[in-house]
Protein backbone atom coordinates (compact mmCIF):
# COMPACT_ATOMS: atom_id res chain seq x y z
CA UNK A 1 0.00 0.00 0.00
CA UNK A 2 1.35 3.42 -0.99
CA UNK A 3 2.62 5.62 1.98
CA UNK A 4 3.91 8.91 1.49
CA UNK A 5 6.59 10.32 3.34
CA UNK A 6 5.44 13.30 5.90
CA UNK A 7 8.08 16.38 6.19
CA UNK A 8 6.93 18.74 8.90
CA UNK A 9 9.78 20.57 9.68
CA UNK A 10 9.65 24.13 11.15
CA UNK A 11 11.74 26.59 9.12
CA UNK A 12 12.96 28.11 12.35
CA UNK A 13 16.33 26.32 13.25
CA UNK A 14 15.07 26.35 17.46
CA UNK A 15 12.40 26.51 18.84
CA UNK A 16 12.23 29.40 20.79
CA UNK A 17 13.59 31.85 18.60
CA UNK A 18 12.32 32.99 14.81
CA UNK A 19 15.91 33.14 13.74
CA UNK A 20 17.70 31.53 12.28
CA UNK A 21 15.92 29.92 9.98
CA UNK A 22 16.93 26.71 8.32
CA UNK A 23 16.90 28.18 4.25
CA UNK A 24 19.38 31.19 5.86
CA UNK A 25 21.68 28.87 7.22
CA UNK A 26 21.45 26.41 4.33
CA UNK A 27 21.92 29.73 1.73
CA UNK A 28 25.02 30.80 3.90
CA UNK A 29 26.40 27.19 3.78
CA UNK A 30 26.04 27.11 -0.06
CA UNK A 31 27.89 30.52 -0.29
CA UNK A 32 30.78 28.82 1.67
CA UNK A 33 31.10 25.75 -0.17
CA UNK A 34 31.00 27.80 -3.79
CA UNK A 35 33.33 30.38 -2.06
CA UNK A 36 36.32 27.40 -1.55
CA UNK A 37 35.63 25.56 -4.51
CA UNK A 38 36.08 28.58 -6.75
CA UNK A 39 38.69 29.37 -4.57
CA UNK A 40 40.44 26.25 -4.80
CA UNK A 41 40.33 26.46 -9.13
CA UNK A 42 41.34 29.87 -9.45
CA UNK A 43 44.87 29.46 -6.86
CA UNK A 44 45.52 26.33 -9.08
CA UNK A 45 45.65 28.29 -11.65
CA UNK A 46 47.71 31.14 -10.40
CA UNK A 47 45.01 33.77 -8.69
CA UNK A 48 45.68 32.95 -5.22
CA UNK A 49 46.31 35.23 -2.11
CA UNK A 50 42.99 36.73 -1.39
CA UNK A 51 41.64 37.41 -5.28
CA UNK A 52 39.13 35.49 -4.56
CA UNK A 53 38.23 36.94 -0.86
CA UNK A 54 37.74 40.31 -2.89
CA UNK A 55 35.43 38.28 -5.47
CA UNK A 56 32.96 37.42 -2.55
CA UNK A 57 32.16 40.50 -1.46
CA UNK A 58 31.21 41.91 -5.06
CA UNK A 59 29.67 38.26 -5.84
CA UNK A 60 27.40 38.16 -2.66
CA UNK A 61 26.46 41.60 -2.73
CA UNK A 62 25.33 40.91 -6.68
CA UNK A 63 23.49 37.68 -5.74
CA UNK A 64 21.53 38.72 -2.78
CA UNK A 65 20.33 42.83 -4.87
CA UNK A 66 19.83 40.70 -8.27
CA UNK A 67 17.63 37.51 -6.20
CA UNK A 68 15.86 40.37 -4.30
CA UNK A 69 14.60 42.67 -7.32
CA UNK A 70 13.35 39.99 -9.40
CA UNK A 71 11.27 38.67 -7.71
CA UNK A 72 9.55 42.06 -6.08
CA UNK A 73 9.63 43.14 -9.99
CA UNK A 74 8.91 39.61 -11.64
CA UNK A 75 6.15 37.72 -9.21
CA UNK A 76 4.88 41.03 -7.36
CA UNK A 77 5.64 44.06 -9.08
CA UNK A 78 1.97 45.88 -7.89
CA UNK A 79 3.13 45.74 -4.09
CA UNK A 80 6.41 46.37 -4.14
CA UNK A 81 6.27 49.87 -6.81
CA UNK A 82 3.34 51.08 -4.70
CA UNK A 83 5.38 50.66 -1.36
CA UNK A 84 9.06 50.51 -2.56
CA UNK A 85 9.98 50.44 0.78
CA UNK A 86 9.00 47.15 1.51
CA UNK A 87 11.95 46.03 -1.27
CA UNK A 88 15.07 46.82 1.57
CA UNK A 89 13.32 44.27 4.06
CA UNK A 90 14.50 41.25 3.00
CA UNK A 91 14.11 39.45 6.41
CA UNK A 92 10.16 39.78 4.97
CA UNK A 93 11.57 37.19 2.63
CA UNK A 94 10.90 36.80 -1.73
CA UNK A 95 14.47 35.52 -4.06
CA UNK A 96 14.26 35.10 -7.33
CA UNK A 97 17.42 32.24 -8.05
CA UNK A 98 17.42 33.75 -12.16
CA UNK A 99 17.86 37.25 -10.43
CA UNK A 100 20.92 35.86 -8.54
CA UNK A 101 22.16 34.46 -11.24
CA UNK A 102 21.91 37.85 -13.35
CA UNK A 103 23.11 39.41 -10.35
CA UNK A 104 26.54 37.41 -9.90
CA UNK A 105 27.20 38.10 -13.91
CA UNK A 106 27.35 41.80 -13.24
CA UNK A 107 29.26 41.51 -10.28
CA UNK A 108 31.72 39.29 -11.16
CA UNK A 109 31.65 41.71 -14.65
CA UNK A 110 32.43 44.59 -12.25
CA UNK A 111 35.23 42.20 -10.42
CA UNK A 112 37.01 41.74 -13.56
CA UNK A 113 37.40 45.11 -14.67
CA UNK A 114 38.94 46.68 -11.57
CA UNK A 115 41.48 43.28 -11.14
CA UNK A 116 42.35 42.83 -14.81
CA UNK A 117 41.51 39.42 -15.42
CA UNK A 118 39.09 38.08 -18.22
CA UNK A 119 35.48 37.84 -17.99
CA UNK A 120 35.05 34.34 -19.37
CA UNK A 121 38.55 32.97 -17.30
CA UNK A 122 36.54 33.49 -14.17
CA UNK A 123 33.17 32.75 -15.17
CA UNK A 124 34.49 29.36 -16.06
CA UNK A 125 35.88 28.13 -12.94
CA UNK A 126 32.98 30.43 -10.88
CA UNK A 127 30.49 28.82 -12.42
CA UNK A 128 31.37 25.19 -11.07
CA UNK A 129 30.91 26.68 -7.47
CA UNK A 130 27.67 28.37 -8.08
CA UNK A 131 26.33 24.96 -8.70
CA UNK A 132 27.19 23.48 -5.01
CA UNK A 133 25.51 27.15 -3.83
CA UNK A 134 22.52 26.68 -5.63
CA UNK A 135 22.08 23.31 -4.38
CA UNK A 136 22.21 23.54 -0.92
CA UNK A 137 19.54 27.07 -1.36
CA UNK A 138 17.32 24.30 -3.01
CA UNK A 139 17.84 22.54 0.41
CA UNK A 140 17.03 25.15 2.03
CA UNK A 141 13.42 25.65 0.10
CA UNK A 142 13.18 21.76 1.31
CA UNK A 143 13.40 22.91 4.91
CA UNK A 144 11.39 25.58 4.30
CA UNK A 145 8.52 23.77 2.49
CA UNK A 146 8.25 25.95 -0.08
CA UNK A 147 8.73 25.28 -4.22
CA UNK A 148 6.75 21.93 -3.53
CA UNK A 149 6.00 19.93 -6.61
CA UNK A 150 2.38 18.94 -8.19
CA UNK A 151 0.57 15.74 -6.27
CA UNK A 152 1.58 12.12 -7.28
CA UNK A 153 2.03 8.79 -5.88
CA UNK A 154 5.57 7.95 -6.58
CA UNK A 155 6.96 5.67 -4.03
CA UNK A 156 9.75 9.00 -2.68
CA UNK A 157 6.13 11.33 -2.57
CA UNK A 158 6.06 14.04 0.48
CA UNK A 159 3.50 15.34 2.56
CA UNK A 160 4.94 19.10 3.10
CA UNK A 161 2.11 19.64 6.64
CA UNK A 162 3.41 23.05 6.97
CA UNK A 163 2.00 24.21 3.64
CA UNK A 164 -0.26 21.98 2.50
CA UNK A 165 -3.95 21.96 4.04
CA UNK A 166 -4.60 19.08 1.38
CA UNK A 167 -1.97 17.28 2.68
CA UNK A 168 -1.62 15.50 -0.86
CA UNK A 169 1.27 13.73 -1.40
CA UNK A 170 3.73 15.78 -3.68
CA UNK A 171 7.52 15.19 -5.32
CA UNK A 172 10.09 16.88 -3.87
CA UNK A 173 10.65 19.19 -6.40
CA UNK A 174 13.20 21.39 -4.16
CA UNK A 175 15.29 17.80 -3.45
CA UNK A 176 15.29 16.64 -7.62
CA UNK A 177 16.77 20.05 -8.61
CA UNK A 178 19.44 19.77 -5.71
CA UNK A 179 20.62 16.62 -6.90
CA UNK A 180 20.73 17.65 -9.97
CA UNK A 181 22.92 20.90 -9.68
CA UNK A 182 25.40 18.76 -7.68
CA UNK A 183 25.53 15.87 -10.63
CA UNK A 184 26.01 19.15 -12.89
CA UNK A 185 28.81 20.31 -10.29
CA UNK A 186 30.42 16.98 -10.41
CA UNK A 187 30.23 16.99 -14.08
CA UNK A 188 31.83 20.14 -14.86
CA UNK A 189 34.11 19.80 -11.63
CA UNK A 190 35.65 16.56 -13.60
CA UNK A 191 35.38 18.28 -16.87
CA UNK A 192 38.28 21.06 -15.14
CA UNK A 193 39.77 18.33 -13.93
CA UNK A 194 40.40 15.49 -16.89
CA UNK A 195 39.79 18.38 -20.31
CA UNK A 196 41.71 21.22 -21.15
CA UNK A 197 38.22 22.90 -21.18
CA UNK A 198 39.39 25.23 -18.52
CA UNK A 199 42.23 26.67 -20.97
CA UNK A 200 39.19 27.71 -23.73
CA UNK A 201 38.05 30.90 -22.10
CA UNK A 202 33.87 30.44 -22.22
CA UNK A 203 33.68 26.41 -22.71
CA UNK A 204 32.85 25.46 -19.07
CA UNK A 205 30.93 28.57 -18.24
CA UNK A 206 29.12 27.96 -21.12
CA UNK A 207 28.58 24.14 -20.61
CA UNK A 208 27.21 24.78 -17.06
CA UNK A 209 24.91 27.23 -17.65
CA UNK A 210 23.18 24.90 -20.50
CA UNK A 211 23.36 21.48 -18.14
CA UNK A 212 21.82 24.04 -15.25
CA UNK A 213 18.82 25.92 -17.07
CA UNK A 214 18.36 23.01 -18.93
CA UNK A 215 17.93 21.28 -15.73
CA UNK A 216 15.90 24.17 -13.68
CA UNK A 217 13.58 24.07 -16.96
CA UNK A 218 12.53 20.42 -17.44
CA UNK A 219 12.28 20.69 -13.09
CA UNK A 220 9.55 23.49 -13.85
CA UNK A 221 7.27 20.72 -14.83
CA UNK A 222 7.25 18.96 -11.64
CA UNK A 223 6.45 22.51 -9.52
CA UNK A 224 3.21 24.34 -8.62
CA UNK A 225 2.94 27.66 -8.97
CA UNK A 226 5.94 29.53 -7.09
Amino acid sequence: MFSALVWNVDPAVFSFSPLPRWYGVLFAAGVISGFHATKAFNTKDGRGGDFTDRMLVYVIAGMVIGMRLAHCLFYQPEIYLANPIEILKIWHGGFASHGGFAGVMVALWAFTKSNKVGFLWLADRAAIGCMLTAAFIRLGNFFNSEMIGHPTDVPWAMIFEQVDEQRLPRHPAQLYEAVGYLLIFAISWLLYQKTDWKNKAGRLFGSVMIMGFTWRFLMEFFKIEQ
